[in-house]
């Protein structure tokens, strides 16, 4: 049997396999995650360099033992390198295809993946591609096979390995480098949707006058050894970031190899649904003048089949064509422990190393649990990684080193040639708009509804104790949990372990709330400690109609913002009053003897209620409540975990959900987990 047969057997029976497990819901690729090694080398004045090539390269080779390898010894988990479009090399490129090209004519290039053992679909890909770049005003030199040398790669490699190829084109409108790489990146996203919508296995890992990238999954020693441009003379860069993937629990692919377009991830985002859940809120409002008729091309935002890291280069990237510069959508997406976000901040472990065209980056997440050392030397490079000594340099070279601090970042403006630390960073941000002002508009519901009188709800201790039994509550619940919380203020500690039957597996009746757990990875994930808990997370929560993320104005700062989002009694009553105009309270219950089968009533309600908010946010309510007050002898309440995530999603689906709240009202909620469980699946505040 030959090798090429072999890795087509074994890529035949790995699809299969992979198939299988996808149907029966047992593995999803969205769950991909990535914990790498990572880091740049930046000229500060912004001149291009052989030497910053030559560094991330040797970087690069330094951290091969942040990545797996597979048992044929050569099948990496994925590197890459993102390095300038060498404009020289390029040019020499085109005239070798038979062009005329000037001296200072800027060759832009796309760095595609194609299906590589179907030719037509690699037709129709070019054929998208193509057609694409000629509708935007671009004109097409050709398409060049960048030399590589596939007996480095291993058996699963190669049989997973894509046609690689690159296409060559200019600008013939002569736009300048914003409007262009804007040009280039809402072109990208056309093919990209096009590609989908015919089912191609295609992939642009770069697409750009500016950046180029090279990844695949080799080993991060043989980078050069397989893409043998990278030993060319003429490769030369200003910026360079480089990574080595380490495919946590998944088996690598080519494409999900870093970096990505504008940036490389150590570490995994544990946001990651919540966030890709609210980009698609964000979407219904997601307007920016400089993407004109092309808004919705831009949409989805994130990609799907992408990895976490993927998904916030996605993000990154779209904040950056929007206009916003790199270290502000840096300090958007990964910020530090600050309150009024404008968005969800995508929360870590994570260490990233990202380059806007102008902005070389790195930053960390707030918990700082990936460290990333810099080092700046006296002839203007900063090398970064995520281990020190990374980048060989001399000590004698060296004019100042350090760490990067969790939540914050360092940077280096290539086009004005200075570098900044974190502190000159948030000054510079800061003073970059009225930021003061508009936060004048934020409206601070806690001393106007909470804390106060709590009333009382039920004086009949029999109507009491039938709402506990509707509510599901046992003696045990009320003694072990409830107890415990009214007389100390905080959940109760119990012995380690939990020796009880899987909720799916469980004989007796259990909440909804018992069927989710907490997914996680123990070795990669370390748990918060308390004292870091206090700095770096907060319950405050801000709701009411959310704006436009793409928006540099104070329609952001429009909103009601709690500290907590669980509501006592007496706040929720107040709270009523101080909004009470746009309210819409929705019934949550249904008959329990409706003629039919439970479940079908049960089905019905769901869709009733999910009209009723769709209809009611049309009007103009701002403020959904979904309440199961009216549970009796003649109606069940609706599991308030289905409620939630139903409204939520309905409203999601109808490009709906930013302009509203959304408010719990519930007896069902008996500890910390269900409140939690009733935030993730949509919940803004919680009444129990």
């Amino acid at each position: 049997m030959t090798h090429e047969n072999e890795g087509q057997r074994w890529l035949e029976r790995y699809t299969r396999e992979r198939d299988t497990l996808i149907d029966a819901n047992a593995y999803n690729p969205a769950d991909e995650r990535d914990s790498c090694g990572v880091g740049l080398v930046a000229q500060i004045d912004g001149t291009p360099r052989r030497e910053v090539v030559e560094m991330a390269i040797r970087a690069l080779k330094a951290v091969f033992h942040r990545g797996a390898v597979d048992a044929d010894g050569k099948t990496g988990d994925g590197a890459g390198i993102r390095v300038d479009v060498p404009q020289d090399f390029f040019r020499d490129a085109v005239r070798g295809m038979g062009h005329t090209i000037a001296n200072d004519k800027q060759v832009c290039v796309g760095q595609i993946f194609l299906p590589r053992t179907d030719l037509a679909a690699q037709e129709k890909a070019r054929s998208i591609i193509e057609t694409e770049v000629v509708r935007f005003g671009f004109y097409i030199y050709g398409w060049r096979q960048p030399p590589i040398d596939t007996s480095i790669i291993g058996m699963k490699a190669n049989a997973t390995r894509p046609e690689i190829e690159q296409i060559l084109f200019s600008d013939q409108l002569k736009r300048d480098p914003p409007e262009l790489e804007r040009a280039l990146y809402i072109c990208r996203r056309r093919i990209e949707n096009r590609a989908r919508a015919s089912n191609l296995d295609l992939y642009v890992c770069s697409f750009s006058a500016r950046a180029l990238i090279y990844k695949g999954m080799f080993l991060a020693e043989d980078i050069d050894n397989f893409y043998l441009d990278l030993k060319d003379k003429r490769f030369v860069s200003a910026v360079a970031i480089y990574h080595q993937r380490y495919s946590t629990n998944t088996f690598p692919q080519w494409r999900l190899a870093q970096p990505f377009r504008m940036l490389a991830h150590n570490g995994e985002i544990n946001t990651i649904s919540g966030n890709i859940n609210w980009m698609k809120s964000h979407e219904i409002k997601m307007v920016s003048d400089v993407f004109g008729e092309h808004g919705d091309e831009v949409k989805p935002v994130i990609q799907p089949g992408g990895s976490d890291s993927a998904a916030l280069d996605n993000a990154f990237e779209l904040l950056v064509r929007a206009g916003r510069p790199g270290p502000m959508a840096k300090t958007l997406l990964v910020p530090e422990p600050l309150a009024n976000s404008v968005m969800e901040p995508w929360d870590g472990p994570a260490a990233l190393a990202m380059f806007d065209g102008r902005w070389a980056i790195a930053g960390m997440d707030r918990n700082g649990l990936r460290p990333m050392r810099y080092a700046l030397t006296e002839d203007g490079v900063l090398a970064v990684g995520s281990e020190a000594g990374m980048c060989a340099i001399d000590d004698e070279r060296i004019r100042s080193k350090g760490r990067v601090p969790p939540g914050g970042m360092i940077a280096v403006d290539v086009r004005d040639g200075k570098f900044y630390d974190h502190k000159s960073l948030v000054d510079r941000l800061a003073g970059s708009h009225p930021y003061e002002q508009w936060l004048s508009n934020v409206v601070e519901l806690e001393p106007v509804i909470g804390p106060g009188p709590e009333p009382r709800l039920y004086d009949d201790k029999q109507e009491f104790l039938r709402r506990q039994h509707a509510a599901g509550m046992t003696m045990e619940d009320v003694e072990l949990i409830l107890s415990p919380m009214a007389e100390d203020g905080k959940e109760a500690i119990g012995s380690m372990g939990d020796d009880s039957p899987l909720a799916v597996l469980s004989d007796v009746h259990r909440p909804l709330s018992h069927f989710f757990r907490q997914n996680f990875a123990q070795v990669t994930n370390p748990p918060i400690d308390p004292l870091r808990e206090e700095r770096v997370m907060s319950l405050r929560t801000r709701f009411k109609n959310l704006g436009n993320i793409l928006a540099q104005d104070a329609t952001q700062t429009n909103v009601f913002v709690l500290e907590s989002p669980v509501l006592t009694n007496g706040m929720y009553t107040r709270m009523l009053e101080t909004i009470g105009e746009q309210v819409a309270q929705i019934d949550c219950t249904f008959e329990v003897d409706a003629g039919g089968s439970p479940g079908i009533a049960l089905r019905d309600a769901i869709a009733r209620i999910r009209e009723e908010a769709r209809v009611a946010v049309s009007s103009g309510r701002g403020h959904i409540i979904l309440t199961d007050e009216a549970q009796g002898p003649e109606r069940a309440g609706i599991p308030m975990i289905l409620a939630a995530g139903a409204v939520h999603s309905w409203l999601v689906n109808h490009g709906l959900r930013t302009f509203c709240s959304i408010t719990v009202r519930s007896a069902e909620c008996l500890d910390t987990h269900y409140f939690a469980v009733l935030v993730g699946v949509g919940a803004t505040c919680v009444n129990a």
